[in-house]
């Protein structure tokens, strides 16, 4: 895709904004005619500019009122090991986000569970027992200050 120039941008500060937002709407906020928004749009999408859209939930109206962030080190760094682990992690609905790190861990997940007895139980019959799994470290949100998913463009 092309280098995005401020129209571009404009929509996606938009679309994080609202992301059902109608073309019609969209076009007439970022001053261009419908189709060539939505040319633009279509192009975000098709080189991953725009990977995806998503409704924003809150989980403790829901139950899952536990935040925890789970530092993993492995035993073992062969690539057979790390594809095996993030194939695992990724098939588990309560990691919700996971991130492959530099430094003292090999791993932070963001786990969310209804309560602390609920990631114990997780703790012990799922995370200790992942491919190459040497040691968990568990710290606990007690408050969350700022969720978003809109990057600062």
């Amino acid at each position: 895709m092309k280098s995005l120039d401020d129209f571009d941008l404009e929509i996606l500060r938009q679309l994080q904004q609202d992301p059902s937002i109608r073309m019609a709407d969209l076009a007439e906020k970022v001053g261009l005619s419908q189709t060539p928004c939505w040319r633009r749009v279509k192009a975000m999408e098709e080189s991953g500019v725009i990977a995806g859209r998503a409704v924003l939930i809150d989980g403790a109206r829901l139950g899952l009122r536990m935040n925890v962030f789970a530092h993993i080190r492995l035993s073992r760094h062969d690539e057979e090991t790390l594809e095996t682990l993030e194939r695992e992690l990724r098939a588990h609905p309560e990691i919700v986000e996971c991130f492959l790190m530099g430094g003292e861990y090999d791993y932070l997940l963001r786990i969310v569970v209804p309560d602390i007895e609920e990631y114990e139980r997780y703790l012990k019959k799922i995370l200790v027992h992942l491919p190459g799994v040497a040691s968990v470290n568990s710290t606990f949100a007690l408050k969350a200050i700022k969720v978003t998913t809109a990057l600062p463009i």
